[in-house]
């Protein structure tokens, strides 16, 4: 909701800010043919106060006009709510100024922007650009959050949450997609207010208090919820996270009542990052590859059955077991490649280049041996992606 300032002390804020409308205020006209003048000294105190009157009066107006332009561009929400339009009434030039200033100056240090809520940006354009350039071998991936988040930002009347559930090895990229997201849909990226990360590890280490993490987690769902028309929660390492948690979970992901949304229904995004499944991707490619089929040409149809699979044997994690998977409340699992050799060496390239750090060719191959790579006999697959990268180019540094 618009922030409601005390009023009125802020139109005559503005009134000395602004200059005065051409015509607006000045002295009474002249007297006209057949109207005798006010002689000096014959009681012009009269005359005199209603002039100063009908300027008092013109001034509050031309105040509210004012007040009621600034408030507009402020809060859109609350413009025209009398009915009336104020967009429709023109400055002169010198006036527009001092409101272009004013505007500027106030929305420095406050949230106003056309959304209503400048934390959430939605740059779908800096999203796709970013999953294009910065996010490497992972065609799959790609594709398919950039085409899931567009297709569900751009619903008016959601009916349930967005859930997607990534899977890979570690360092294939899951964690840099999730912050990729959190950066282009939300002003302040991961430290948003309207953005939540959960370790579970971190934040839900003992099983024994699971009744207490269950009422904690919930609790910060609807806080969030309630103070965000859009929100983001991530859940890293998924596949640890205890049964009861993956069960209250459930029933935010479930599907609502057609009279529990509508227009500017608030919408969320789950994303649940595991490493579950890893096994099962990284086998259907090193199978494409043995039969010759180039990586690009890896396809859903290709993994999907054997991730499924993979879900539901699972025996240390009770994640594929839970309703979240079993009853379909995930809309789509992202399946995370294995990386090769030179999606390392752009990983490394990368690295020196956000750090503003000159760099080899050389370099780049030095760094991308230094990884470990599977299976023995193809060394195909960096065991950790690109994990470490970062904290390797240290050792090049001059």
């Amino acid at each position: 909701m618009p922030r409601n300032p005390r009023r009125p002390l802020w139109p005559w804020v503005l009134l000395l800010l602004l200059p005065p409308l051409p015509g607006t205020l000045g002295h009474r006209s002249p007297a006209g043919p057949g109207e005798a003048a006010e002689e000096p000294g014959s009681g012009t105190a009269w005359p005199a106060f209603q002039d100063l009157q009908e300027q008092l009066r013109a001034a509050v107006a031309l105040s509210r006009r004012y007040w009621a332009l600034f408030s507009c561009r402020v809060w859109p929400a609350t413009c025209g709510q009398d009915g009336k339009s104020p967009l429709a009434w023109s400055l002169p030039l010198l006036g527009q100024q001092y409101l272009d200033i004013l505007t500027t100056w106030y929305c420095s240090f406050q949230d106003c922007c056309a959304s209503g809520d400048c934390r959430i940006s939605n740059n779908l354009t800096g999203l796709q650009s970013d999953l294009s350039l910065r996010l490497h071998g992972q065609h799959l991936a790609r594709e398919l959050v950039l085409t899931t988040v567009r297709d569900y930002l751009a619903l008016t009347q959601p009916d349930k949450v967005l859930a997607l559930s990534f899977h890979g090895w570690s360092g294939t990229g899951k964690n840099f997609v999730a912050q990729m997201l959190a950066e282009n849909l939300y002003r302040d990226g991961l430290r948003s207010d309207c953005v939540q990360v959960f370790t579970t590890m971190l934040h839900f280490p003992h099983p024994r208090l699971v009744d207490l993490y269950k009422e904690q987690l919930l609790e910060q769902v609807r806080k969030t919820q309630e103070g965000c028309h859009q929100t983001l929660f991530v859940f890293d390492e998924a596949e640890k996270l205890h049964p009861a948690l993956l069960e209250a979970l459930g029933s935010h992901l479930e599907r609502r009542a057609p009279e529990n949304h509508g227009a500017g229904a608030p919408r969320t995004i789950f994303l649940f990052l595991c490493n579950l499944g890893g096994d099962a991707i990284n086998e259907v490619v090193l199978e494409l590859f043995r039969a010759g089929r180039p990586r690009e040409e890896v396809a859903m149809g290709h993994l999907e059955p054997r991730l499924q699979a993979e879900l539901a044997a699972s025996t240390d994690s009770g994640f594929g077991h839970s309703r979240l998977v079993t009853e379909n409340l995930i809309d789509l699992f992202v399946p995370f490649l294995p990386l090769e050799y030179r999606h390392v060496r752009l990983c490394a390239r990368d690295a020196f280049l956000s750090r503003g750090l000159p760099h080899t060719e050389e370099t780049l191959d030095e760094i991308a041996r230094m990884m470990v790579y599977v299976p023995k006999e193809e060394q195909r697959f960096s065991s950790q992606g690109c994990k470490s990268i970062a904290q390797r180019i240290s050792y090049f540094l001059p």
